[in-house]
């Protein structure tokens, strides 16, 4: 895994009829917090989807651009456009060399894409990404199953318990829901 991921955590979880996902704010420049309040979570295509990523933030960003214009492509069809970035990510030679990853949502479906051409759409309703992502995901989990949360509240928790945990995410979230 890339040193760039280490700097970030975006959660998103489908729970209770609600799609939430959260990024924490530190952005580390390799052993020093560059800054505490980055913004890694999107809204997109009429404030009807979202998107949060890792990596190298101008990689992500590129990525973002071409997802959105995808979305726009594909009238708002989620797994459509990101089936296609993530084959156009996969196959165009400027493009495979973008070292991020993006979680998309909408109120239907979970994505991850990956420059390896993944979609992937987890069983569970919860995708984490980033160096405190394992952290956030099991924490999630186990915040599902065993508390009557909904699902903001589930991402809350669970990135705060990423952050006391990861030395690359912090405890300043930024939540979307939808």
């Amino acid at each position: 895994m890339s040193t760039r991921f280490q700097s970030t955590t975006v959660l998103a979880v489908q729970h209770r009829g609600q799609t939430a996902m959260g990024g924490d704010g530190q952005v580390t420049f390799g052993q020093a917090v560059a800054k505490h309040h980055a913004r890694k979570i999107r809204r997109l295509y009429q404030d009807r989807v979202l998107a949060g990523f890792a990596g190298g933030s101008a990689d992500a960003l590129a990525l973002l651009q071409r997802f959105e214009a995808k979305l726009e492509e594909y009238r708002g069809s989620l797994t459509r456009a990101a089936v296609e970035l993530a084959r156009e990510w996969r196959t165009d030679r400027v493009l495979r060399r973008l070292d991020a990853m993006l979680v998309v949502a909408d109120r239907e479906n979970l994505l991850l894409i990956s420059g390896n051409g993944d979609v992937i759409e987890p069983d569970d309703g919860i995708l984490a990404i980033g160096s405190g992502g394992p952290y956030a995901l099991s924490a999630a989990r186990a915040l599902i199953n065993h508390t009557e949360l909904g699902a903001r509240e589930v991402v809350m928790e669970a990135m705060k318990i990423a952050a006391s945990v990861c030395v690359y995410t912090n405890d300043q979230v930024s939540i979307d829901v939808l």
